[in-house]
């Protein structure tokens, strides 16, 4: 089910709502039951099949986290129960993700007996699974303190995170669904979750989806692309996966909210970035939160207890030096951004992504620590034309990493970038020169029809630059669990006022009138 369908906007919504303070108000045990049947309901109406894989998955996890739990006291045998738990969910999204890129390469080389057809995926399985994952890490660790089976049913299946995220992480969740004062009905719950619910739908329906077909259309033909064309293509699909998974992300944000359920901050104007450092920090939040907790600091911290033991330099005076940066830096960022990338797909492009991004970051590292950290004055704002530099810096390498991120392969990605790059000729160049002679509401009419497709990735653009975004735009209203950004202009600050419930119900009109096309998500394909 969708959020951006008629289904779901017009039935589903209104019901498991209207119904679940309906029950909380009489028991709130039932309304968290409720909330997990409607949230199985959610997930199994694109294919039921996949229900029993879910609850296979949930049940077998908690099996697993309530047998470390017990075993706190036994260490090696704690941690051989957790292996095994990890493994087991690792093996299910290898299997679903990966098993038949690599039985079809294997056939390809001669290696193997035949090829296989495509295995459906399942809807969300990256994003249950690695919540999963964590919440068994956690039990590991012994950080994990709420154990009741239907919080952690809820926590795993509650239906605006399930198929797309953000990654929840169970400290955060699991006590708010124990609380009983977040099964009251609250108007201001209704209204602050409405407003970015609609934020968010807007972004998906009036955004992303419109220049979608600008992307396809380059994507179709990658060879064929000069360099104005090749990173008009780039941009419009920057354009179309970040107001798409961000459009996502407000929405699951806002639903919680109706639910009197905070969510984390997933997106924070990552075009807005100054660096590829602060990119990571700003886009999808929750996994990058994920990727330092459980990949990248163990490495870090594996590496440096390798150099301690052979008394060599760790901490600030260990990433000083070529070989401990490379150690204590590269090593880890290449092993976690491989991973992520991987995580995303199963096609080289993908490890290509995730790799370049690793090599982005370490090159930022590398000035942050080499030449930044060395020079006098380093911590002075840098001018604006100069941070408008960087900006721009960043976007156009994060551009040239998603050219990897959709391209159907690795040929047809650096097809792209060779366009980039302008190996193919620049291609033609907008123009604004017509006969002396031509009327000008002629010479307006043609030069739109030539150049409508640049002004709508452009506009576009202009949002994601110029615009407050949606946390910005709730200001001390916003239900994510980070701190309230109180910045942006205050004309564009929600207020439960009736300005904003006029623009909030001419905003939803207008989204409904184009629903007909019912575009899933980009981010549901992992």
């Amino acid at each position: 089910m969708l959020f951006n369908s008629y289904l779901f906007l017009l039935l589903f919504l209104p019901l498991t709502l209207a119904a679940h303070y309906l029950i909380a108000a009489t028991s709130l045990r039932l309304a968290a039951v409720w909330l997990c049947v409607t949230s199985l309901v959610f997930y199994g109406w694109w294919n039921p099949q996949f229900v029993l894989l879910l609850v296979g998955s949930i049940a077998f996890n908690y099996v697993i986290s309530q047998i470390i739990l017990n075993l706190s006291g036994r260490a090696r045998l704690q941690l051989l129960v957790a292996t095994l738990g990890v493994a087991a969910d690792l093996a299910l999204l290898f299997h679903y993700k990966y098993f038949v890129t690599l039985v079809n390469f294997a056939h390809d080389w001669g290696l193997g007996s035949g090829r296989v057809d495509d295995i459906l995926l399942p809807l969300g399985i990256s994003f249950f699974t690695f919540t999963q994952i964590g919440y068994l890490l956690d039990c590991r660790a012994g950080i994990v303190k709420e154990r009741s089976l239907l919080s952690y049913v809820l926590f795993v299946t509650f239906f605006p995170h399930l198929i797309a995220g953000p990654i929840l992480h169970h400290k955060e969740m699991m006590p708010q669904f124990a609380q009983r004062d977040n099964y009251r009905f609250r108007a201001e719950n209704l209204s602050v979750g409405g407003m970015l619910f609609v934020i968010g739908l807007a972004k998906k329906v009036l955004l992303a989806d419109p220049i979608a077909g600008y992307a396809d259309a380059g994507f179709a033909q990658p060879g064929e692309l000069g360099f104005w064309a090749a990173w008009g293509t780039g941009i419009a699909y920057a354009l179309q996966l970040y107001f798409d998974f961000s459009g996502y992300s407000d929405m699951a944000l806002g639903l919680a909210k109706m639910f009197g359920i905070r969510f984390p901050l997933n997106f924070n104007s990552p075009y807005k970035a100054s660096s590829i450092i602060d990119f990571w920090a700003r886009w999808h939040i929750t996994l990058t939160r994920y990727l330092t907790a459980y990949l990248y600091y163990p490495v870090a911290m594996a590496v440096s207890n390798w150099r301690s033991k052979r008394n060599l330099p760790v901490g600030t005076q260990g990433v000083s030096s070529p070989g401990g940066f490379a150690a204590t830096i590269m090593l880890p960022t290449a092993f976690t951004m491989g991973l992520a990338g991987i995580w995303h797909g199963a096609g080289l492009q993908f490890l290509i992504f995730g790799l370049l991004h690793a090599a982005y970051l370490s090159i930022n590292h590398t000035w942050r620590i080499f030449v930044v950290g060395r020079t006098a004055g380093a911590k002075q704002q840098p001018h604006w034309l100069k941070k408008a530099g960087y900006v721009l810096l960043t976007f156009a390498a994060v551009i040239v990493a998603q050219a990897f991120f959709r391209a159907a392969n690795t040929q047809e990605a650096l097809l792209l970038v060779e366009g980039m790059f302008g190996l193919r000729g620049l291609g033609p160049l907008p123009t604004i020169l017509y006969p002396a002679d031509i009327a000008w509401a002629d010479a307006w009419r043609l030069f739109m029809g030539r150049h409508l497709e640049t002004f709508h990735v452009l506009a576009v653009l202009a949002v994601a630059w110029c615009l407050p975004n949606s946390h910005q735009i709730m200001g001390a209203f916003s239900p994510a669990l980070a701190r309230a950004q109180l910045t942006g202009p205050a004309l564009l600050r929600w207020a439960p006022t009736l300005k904003w419930l006029v623009i909030m119900v001419l905003l939803l009109l207008l989204c409904l009138m184009n629903l007909h096309k019912e575009a899933r998500f980009l981010y549901f394909q992992f």
